[in-house]
């Protein structure tokens, strides 16, 4: 069987996360991402999650052993500069995005997320 035939979807990364209430505050209410569930094996276990907004979808975990701190997620953006220009709009106050640079796949920005992972919002150039 051709991989074209298997049917991929696009990839979900998975973030550590080490504090779900500040992780919330960076995805949920500045990031405007919506929290689409959650999963503890039991109470008191750590949480695993996934937030998403539009066609993308990130998994923010608790558990020792998935993602590691500092990850960097490149997320292509149809129009960067009306999206730092929403950001930079809002009242949070751990993050600032910067004016998009130009970068080898076109304008664009970063911020980091509580936990350190980097998000780096990109407009592909045609």
């Amino acid at each position: 069987m051709a991989s074209d035939e298997i049917g991929f979807a696009a990839p979900i990364p998975v973030l550590r996360m080490f504090d779900v209430a500040r992780a919330y505050e960076f995805y949920r209410d500045y990031l405007g991402f919506t929290v689409d569930w959650e999963h503890r094996f039991g109470d008191d276990f750590p949480l695993y999650a996934q937030v998403s907004r539009s066609s993308m979808k990130l998994h923010l975990s608790e558990h020792h052993g998935d993602g590691t701190p500092g990850t960097v997620v490149w997320i292509e953006v149809a129009d960067v500069y009306a999206w730092q220009a929403e950001l930079a709009g809002k009242q949070y106050r751990y993050a600032k995005p910067g004016c998009p640079e130009e970068g080898p796949a076109g304008p664009g920005f970063e911020l980091a997320d509580p936990s350190g992972n980097i998000l780096r919002f990109a407009q592909p150039e045609d």
